[in-house]
């Protein structure tokens, strides 16, 4: 068995709020790794290729958040049971600090931990996620795919959506087609994607952060203490790149990098320019 296999690396922690399965490998200082949303995702769908490498350097955890992969469901803000959950398995490690990488959803959980417990956070990088559409519609194309799934799963609308996630459609290959398929159809994974993403949840999040309540997506980003990497796919179809611009400016001492040809998944689409530059920039 390998060393980066899947069942290598597996691990659960016991908590108050249900149990968290992550992932785990190498050493050093610790590196959480918090993956997306979307139908059948996990820690490991979102960073397994990138595991090896950033374990020659750091102490890696790839979190399961509430409700995916193998970790427990929990009731209540799906964004606030995340951050606790992070918090949780940090604190089950008995760990004070961390490095966060957080991908789409697990961008924007890592802007909340970062601004909520700065002593915690050493540096803060995020694929996509966080910020605000300024020039482009929200929902955009890959939200709108995504929700039609949640609504009426169905093979047919993975693929869809897949597609919208990738720049290169060669990525989205048969095996990841049906582990993403067995997986989304799943009770519990199904029933979590649908508390974020269903017409309801949607709609009521557009109307929500329009007017007076836009702020309230973004006041938290200028709280963020931790040196911020943001990367950004140009071609995202889901988060397109004008959301980055905001927290570009309003993180203290944030940077951005653009990939071009890279769709929503730079840390996969991307990887080795990925991988290169985040290193370097957790190393500094």
């Amino acid at each position: 068995m390998s060393a980066f296999s899947f069942e290598a690396t597996s691990n659960t922690l016991a908590t108050a709020q249900g149990s968290i399965h992550y992932h785990e490998a190498g050493e050093g200082p610790v590196l959480l790794m918090i993956h997306g949303s979307g139908p059948g995702v996990t820690g490991w769908a979102n960073f397994q290729g990138n595991l090896e490498v950033f374990s020659e350097h750091f102490r890696c955890l790839i979190i399961d958040l509430p409700g995916y992969g193998k970790s427990d469901a929990v009731e209540g803000d799906p964004i606030g049971g995340c951050v606790v959950a992070c918090l949780a398995l940090l604190d089950g490690l008995n760990i004070d600090k961390a490095h966060l990488i957080g991908n789409s959803l697990g961008g924007i959980v890592g802007s909340h931990i970062a601004a909520s417990s700065p002593d915690r956070v050493g540096s803060f990088v995020t694929i996509g996620g966080i910020g605000m559409n300024i020039f482009s519609p929200f929902p955009g194309e890959g939200l709108n795919l995504l929700t039609e799934f949640t609504e009426n799963p169905s093979r047919e609308r993975l693929i869809q959506w897949l597609h919208s996630m990738v720049f290169d459609p060669a990525l989205v290959t048969e095996d990841m087609i049906e582990t993403r398929y067995e997986q989304a159809i799943e009770p519990v994974t199904l029933a979590t994607s649908r508390k974020l993403y269903s017409k309801a949840s949607i709609g009521a999040t557009a109307a929500f952060f329009r007017g007076e309540h836009t702020v309230q997506r973004i006041a938290h980003l200028a709280s963020i203490k931790a040196p911020t990497l943001i990367t950004w796919g140009r071609d995202d179809r889901v988060s397109p790149m004008d959301i980055a611009l905001v927290p570009m400016r309003i993180i203290p001492n944030a940077e951005l990098h653009i990939f071009p040809n890279c769709g929503h998944w730079a840390m996969i689409e991307r990887k080795a320019e990925f991988e290169n530059l985040v290193k370097n920039f957790l190393l500094r």
